[in-house]
């Protein structure tokens, strides 16, 4: 069957999401919408640099274009004052674009053009409007700092500001940043409008255009809270440890913390968002025992067409545990409605959704989630601080909802914190959070699985279980000790096997695997769009942040059914996001992957992604669970976390997505929680995610990530402890065919289990069923055609020298420059055409788990992808087999990240052409 995906819509899409996760937090003086008569003069050097999404493998998408904020006011018929606009080309010319040195090492922001008051003057003379934009960048291995340039503003910055406040009437400031940032000296100068623009991937010009001239009225809602100070936030005074995180505010989050304990701290309140227009909401009804349906009426009552977002919170009974002030427990999107129209809409919540969890026994029912006995008032409004309450129920006894057991909780004595009421206030009381009383060792082998007899190979093709032939056991059966030991590690990155460029590839990683007919499903990353490190254009989409602040599940769904089609296109099996850990603080550097400081919001917008996805027939891989709040020494840091915030607050937004999303495949991360680290926990493998909440899929590491038992140190590559907590697939390896002699002496000393590896190649195999890979092998798989894309490659001008090869050659690299984005091509003259063994040598300073990779094009075809991390600055040799049966090859390399220090390049003949005429042949 033949899919058709139309990039124009794809694009328009995009834009669409972009307009609507536009947080306008002020709009005064009628400085928005734009006059279109009236020349803007625009005013900040990132306007020629638009951001569109963070750093390192969340934002490596290779993209033909990018549409910047000038971009697309000019595409929309603004009129830009094109003197300023040369200005800045010119001076941005002379002052070159700083990249950083690689991987985790680039710049937060930009060095701002220095203004002298003439030019605004003289900008001031040709209309009444300036708009102004900031950009901020972090990501990957990089939290953004409260240092001037990065979460606060630079001086030049704020010269910039002061000046154009002087001489303009209408300031209008556009912040084009992936988290939160300072905004006190922005406040300082008194902008007319100020807008969270984020990051919009390729289309965010278009997108933002749309906002500011009004062709789209805004209607995106701030996910995260924004306070005075950095210090206002709760996790500020642990944030950035080297060794150990503690999470004091145990469940007390965001707006979860300003509305019950610091009210008055607040900038602007979760869920706040301005249009052009105002709605009225109205309560109409609410019925329902068990699922509560709460019917609203909106109705647009100013002069533009907008769309509004209704928010609906609870307010729990005090009762023994404590609890916040206010909760999110749902919203709704209206559609566009015209002045005057209305719409009515629903909201339905399941009380059973409404419990909390009890990680002390102080409700009398210790490991359960639980309704205490009280009242349960609900609030609705535009935003957590305008919500009014419309409707209130009282649970007259305390019921169980569900029991658990006690799993992943902290073993580290530290104190959390408790609201106690007050009249109609909360005092903030501390207490000791509850240890573990678990024997983890015991817990494991007390729920071992029963191991299926070896049968060796009976002739069972993964296809036959497919088909309903034969069970999953009886295929299993057929697997030898080194077939399970090589499922369980995935091979990349840029492996072979799958698509060239990507993360990895998993499921059929040796030849004895393929024999049995499983195939290699292929993993990119990530949350912002396919990175596809061979260089393949792809598309680039918002970020984490502004899709959230959309609000929209339909329209977020609608999104991913585009990149599920595009995914397809480039068999692509898993796309390695969305990115779903909590902004518990402002300052994480990959919070632009991420959603909310709102689990709920969170779980909701990321099943939407998956359910467009599933729609398609691919899928996404939810990450990092869990816990995975600071970038900062991120593969040695342990969060020390109560059981109770971690199931409320860390875990809740996986759990929707797994309960809602039907997601398949799902991330653990780089750190420890609680002293374990994730990949190697149990706890949160095997009796969280699978005996509670009932996960089907499969689990894989962060890729190189550190495992663990408890009590001792974690190390990379270490499989033993992972395959005992059922984390399914080891992330990644560069061999996954080889004997791994620890796995084999573990199984010989019964440290693990065959049934171990069994059930987690049971998992493996049971996602890998439903995969377009498996799809493929039975000729079943959908074929994609792309249509309405430009082509905006460009050929090099630069001349391409021929090498003659007999069966073997080593070329020089040492003046070449590995410099992002760009390619180094050179051509060969085959004496001898067959598979070559490529071997590059070259040296890095970058971090030990900086990912730099290269890709050898042979004859416009991506051939493989070598990827170093740092290498404390020494030669290392990476190879890999290419074809090369042209008797004129022509040899690209694409650099995708800076930070590589070349050396040389080898090809040694492995295997000859069978029949050279035919070799030769292919030329034509």
């Amino acid at each position: 069957m033949e899919k058709i995906l139309d990039w124009e819509k794809y694009l328009a899409k995009a834009a669409e999401t972009v307009s609507e996760g536009i947080v306008m937090l002020k709009n005064d003086n009628g400085a928005l919408p734009l006059d279109m008569n009236e020349t803007v003069s625009v005013f900040g050097r990132i306007q020629l640099h638009y951001y569109k999404s963070g750093t390192g493998s969340g934002g490596m998408v290779n993209v033909s274009k990018v549409t910047g904020i000038v971009d697309g006011m000019i595409e929309a018929g603004v009129r830009i004052n094109e003197e300023l606009l040369e200005i800045y080309r010119k001076w941005d010319e002379e002052n070159s674009f700083e990249q950083g040195d690689g991987w985790g090492a680039e710049p937060w922001s930009q060095k701002e053009m220095p203004l002298e008051d003439s030019i605004v003057k003289a900008a001031a003379a040709t209309g009444s409007r300036a708009i102004i934009i900031i950009g901020r960048t972090a990501g990957e291995e990089q939290d953004a700092k409260t240092e001037p340039g990065s979460y606060l503003l630079s001086e030049l910055e704020i010269d910039m500001l002061r000046k154009v406040r002087k001489y303009f009437s209408k300031v209008i400031v556009l912040l084009n940043v992936g988290s939160l940032i300072d905004i006190n000296d922005l406040n300082s100068i008194s902008p007319d409008a100020l807008l969270y623009v984020w990051q919009g991937g390729m289309t965010g010009g278009t997108g933002t255009a749309a906002v500011l001239t009004g062709k789209v009225s805004p209607s995106g809602k701030l996910p995260d809270t924004i306070a005075g100070v950095i210090s206002d936030y709760p996790s500020d005074a642990y944030f950035g440890g080297k060794d150990r995180d503690v999470y004091a505010e145990d469940i007390y989050v965001g707006y979860r913390w300003f509305e019950t304990f610091a009210k008055e701290k607040v900038i602007y309140p979760f869920g706040f968002g301005l249009s052009y227009t105002s709605f009225d909401i109205e309560a109409v009804s609410v019925s329902g025992e068990k699922e509560l349906k709460f019917v609203f009426k909106v109705t647009n009552t100013g002069k533009y067409p907008g769309k509004e977002v209704v928010q609906l919170y609870i307010c729990k009974p005090q009762g023994k545990l404590g609890q916040p002030a206010r909760e999110l427990c749902g919203f709704e999107k209206t559609r566009e409605l015209k002045s005057g129209e209305s719409q009515n809409i629903t909201i339905s919540v399941n009380k059973e959704k409404l419990a909390s969890y009890d990680d002390f026994g102080g409700s009398g029912h210790p490991y359960c989630w639980v309704l205490e006995d009280g009242e349960y008032a609900f609030y609705a409004g535009s935003d957590v601080r305008s919500a009014r309450k419309v409707y209130s129920f009282v649970q007259d006894k305390t019921v169980v909802v569900e029991k658990c057991s006690q799993a992943m909780a902290p073993v580290t004595v530290f104190e959390r914190v408790k609201p106690q009421k007050q009249g109609e206030a909360y005092s903030l009381i501390m207490e000791n959070a509850p240890l573990s009383s678990v024997d983890e060792d015991k817990r494991r082998t007390d729920g071992l699985p029963e191991e299926i007899k070896y049968t060796g190979d009976k002739g069972i093709k993964l296809t036959d279980v497919r088909s309903g032939k034969n069970t999953m056991a009886e295929f299993i059966a057929q697997l030898s000790d080194n077939a399970l030991s090589s499922i369980v590690r995935g091979e990349g990155m840029g492996s072979p096997r799958v698509t060239p460029g990507t993360a990895s590839a998993f499921g059929g990683v040796s030849d004895e695997l393929a024999g049995f007919g499983i195939p290699a499903c292929c993993c990119s990353d990530g949350p912002s769009g396919m990175r596809l490190d061979c260089g393949t254009k792809a598309f680039s989409l918002p970020n984490g942040t502004l899709i959230a602040s959309t609000f929209n599940r339909e329209l977020v769904h609608d999104l991913f059914t585009f990149t599920g089609t595009e995914m397809k296109a480039n068999k692509v099996d898993c796309l390695l996001g969305p990115g779903m850990n909590i902004h518990r603080h402002p300052l994480n550097g990959r919070n632009f992957e991420y959603f909310s400081e709102d689990p709920y919001l969170t779980g909701q917008i990321a099943a939407a992604e998956l359910n467009g996805l599933h729609e398609i027939g691919v899928t996404g891989t939810v990450k990092h669970c869990c816990a995975n709040n600071q970038e900062t020494n991120r593969h040695f840091l342990d969060s020390v976390v109560s059981e109770r915030a971690l199931r409320e607050i860390y875990l809740k937004g996986f759990e929707i997505a797994v309960k809602e999303g039907g997601a398949k495949t799902i991330m653990t991360t780089y750190g420890a929680v609680n002293g374990l680290w994730t990949a190697g926990s149990y706890d949160l493998n095997t009796v969280i995610l699978r005996n509670e909440w009932g996960f089907k899929g499969l689990t894989m590491t962060d890729w190189w990530a550190n495992v663990n038992f408890r009590g001792r140190e974690p190390k990379r590559s270490y499989y033993v402890p992972m395959i005992r907590a059922q984390n399914d697939v080891y992330m990644v390896c560069s061999d996954s065919a080889s004997v791994d002699e620890d796995i084999m002496t573990s199984l010989k000393n019964g440290v693990i289990t065959r049934a171990e590896l069994q059930r987690n190649a049971t998992n493996i195999l049971g996602f890998v069923l439903t995969t377009d890979a498996m799809n493929r092998i039975i000729g079943e798989a959908d074929k994609v055609k792309i249509i309405n894309r430009a082509d905006n490659e460009e050929d090099s001008d630069e001349p391409v020298i021929f090498y003659d090869i007999e069966k073997y050659l080593k070329i020089d690299l040492s003046d070449v420059k590995c410099i992002k984005g760009q390619n180094h091509a050179f051509a060969l003259t085959l004496k001898e055409p067959g598979w070559y063994k490529v071997t590059v040598t070259a040296s890095s300073t970058q971090s030990p788990l900086a990912q730099i990779p290269l890709t050898i094009f042979g004859m416009g075809t991506p051939c493989g992808t070598l990827t170093w991390n740092g290498t404390d600055g020494k030669p290392v040799s990476l190879s890999c087999e290419i074809p090369l049966f042209s008797r004129f090859s022509a040899i690209r390399l694409y650099f995708a990240q800076n930070g590589l220090t070349l050396h040389d390049i080898s090809f040694e003949l492995v295997k000859a052409a069978e029949n050279m005429d035919l070799a030769f042949a292919s030329e034509d």
